[in-house]
């Protein structure tokens, strides 16, 4: 019976994104000039490369920040029951601050959080 409900709702899913894509697809106006292919930003045409390099730390420090932001959206929720969690989930949480603690001095050996 379960196993039912599954299929069927995957299958409710395919066939609703698929009518939505066909819907937009034949309902969507269609022009195509040379302009709309050009680059643009803030309304002023571009000149020369429009290519440019970002230093990969950047990248870096964000993805870092996420890590450790999501530690805390994790975090704040078991917080609130730790008083009812019981020991396994004291041990659980312990982990997983132990792999966010062995990242971050990863990190910082690497000299990933050094903004040069």
């Amino acid at each position: 019976m379960f196993f039912t409900f599954i299929i069927v709702v995957i299958l409710t899913a395919i066939v609703l994104v698929v009518a939505a894509m066909t819907i937009a697809k034949l309902l969507a106006p269609r022009s195509f000039n040379p302009q709309k292919g050009e680059p643009y930003e803030c309304g002023i045409p571009t000149r020369g490369q429009s290519w440019v390099q970002f230093k990969a730390g950047y990248y870096l420090f964000a993805i870092l920040f996420l890590m450790f932001d999501i530690e805390t959206v994790f975090l704040f929720p078991w917080a609130v029951v730790a008083g009812r969690a019981g020991v396994y989930a004291l041990v659980s949480v312990g982990f997983f601050l132990v792999v966010l603690i062995l990242g971050l001095a990863y990190a910082w050996r690497k000299g990933a959080l050094e903004w040069k």
